[in-house]
């Protein structure tokens, strides 16, 4: 039990901490872009892969580990809802990620670099579209937790 609970929380903080970095990004991209915020978003973005990692590495553990055991996961069909969707936001957060290392390299050259607003623009659709798509996974959990998903 102790192992389960250990490793649900860790997952759960991987989960909180993604979610948060996330709406970091949100803060910092609706203001103005300068050298210094193509800094810190550069640096958040790293932070936001590395939490996704977090949450791959704990939630494979709690497959194998956990005290459901994997046979509950590979037999729902929630879980696989889950893990595409997760799957989909990590490709989503690609061309974010390129941006913020593009931006990142012309700041270095030019300190009074400013993103073209329609840039801007493009990575804020792909933030809202991963967030929308990121509040489907807890609901989804929330209804595994309940059973549901389940063949049968």
């Amino acid at each position: 039990m102790f192992v389960d609970w250990l490793l649900a929380s860790l997952h759960h903080l991987a989960v909180f901490s993604l979610a948060a970095i996330l709406a970091a990004e949100f803060v910092l991209i609706r203001n103005v872009v300068d050298a210094a915020t193509i800094r810190r978003l550069s640096r958040i973005d790293l932070h936001y892969g590395l939490a996704a990692l977090f949450v791959v590495a704990f939630g494979v553990l709690r497959v194998f580990f956990g005290a459901k055991g994997p046979d509950f996961y590979v037999a729902n069909h929630i879980f696989w809802t889950k893990m595409l969707l997760f799957v989909v936001i990590a490709i989503l957060s690609i061309p974010p990620t390129l941006k913020f290392r593009a931006w990142s390299r012309q700041a270095g050259d030019n300190v009074l670099f400013q993103p073209d607003v329609g840039e801007i623009g493009g990575v804020k659709r792909y933030l809202w579209i991963e967030a929308a798509l990121f509040l489907a996974i807890p609901v989804a959990a929330a209804a595994m937790a309940r059973g549901y998903g389940m063949a049968g």
